[in-house]
């Protein structure tokens, strides 16, 4: 497993000069595990895809370090595996085929007895060559954390992690987050309270831009207090 460092820095997002949040900071590496929650609109999607390299953030800076080396914003993507339910495989191929043509575009071996073990740990081994068209949406949503982990990366991001699955589906995700939490970045976007006992650092985006709002009045306050320094003629 590789050492990782992963950085945000005064991150801003804006959409139509719509400020999104403002002033992100925090830094992970591994064996950290966060959890990025808030309202529904408040950009908890927005944030980790800035984290994962789809969007750029409007200001601030992402820093993705790998053994000591900064990564490429087009490499981030090798060290990062991203489950959201937005994300779309190819209905027409079968799961296997599906995956193989996930390694072949990221120019990476396919290991066929993993991705077997994937299959079979998300309860999909028997409908490995069936059209992913066939699915329903919980298998759909169970073979992208197979996607995720096929290249092993050493950050995981989940996007509403429990969506569209069973109790059996949400319990193989908190099986794989624990026994990934040890060596790896775990990072999730959500508003679930079962999610959020699952991490140690929970950023409520609510809850921080009401914390900026209240320290903007105050400095404003107290400018406007300050006596004038201006003489009189």
């Amino acid at each position: 497993m590789n050492s990782v460092h992963l950085q945000l820095e005064n991150v801003r997002k804006e959409f139509s000069r719509r400020i999104i949040f403002d002033k992100i900071n925090f830094e992970l590496t591994n064996g950290n595990s966060i959890a990025i929650t808030g309202i529904n609109g408040s950009g908890k999607s927005t944030l980790v895809k800035i984290i994962a390299g789809i969007l750029s953030p409007t200001r601030g800076i992402v820093t993705l370090t790998v053994n000591g080396k900064e990564m490429k914003l087009e490499q981030y993507h090798n060290y990062i595996g991203f489950v959201a339910p937005y994300i779309q495989m190819y209905d027409e191929f079968s799961a296997y085929e599906n995956l193989k043509f996930f390694a072949r575009i990221r120019g990476m071996h396919f290991d066929a007895g993993y991705a077997d073990q994937l299959l079979d740990r998300i309860v999909l081994y028997s409908r490995r060559n069936d059209a992913v068209r066939t699915y329903s949406s919980g298998m759909k949503q169970r073979l992208k954390y197979a996607f995720a982990l096929l290249h092993k990366p050493e950050i995981l991001i989940f996007d509403e992690p429990r969506a569209n699955l069973d109790r059996h589906g949400i319990a193989t995700v908190y099986s794989i987050m624990e026994e990934n939490k040890p060596e790896s970045v775990i990072i999730l976007a959500t508003n679930d309270e079962e999610d959020l006992s699952h991490v140690e650092t929970i950023i409520n985006l609510d809850e921080l831009k009401e914390q900026q709002k209240s320290e903007k009045q105050m400095r404003s306050s107290a400018r406007s207090k300050q006596p004038s320094t201006e003489v009189a003629k």
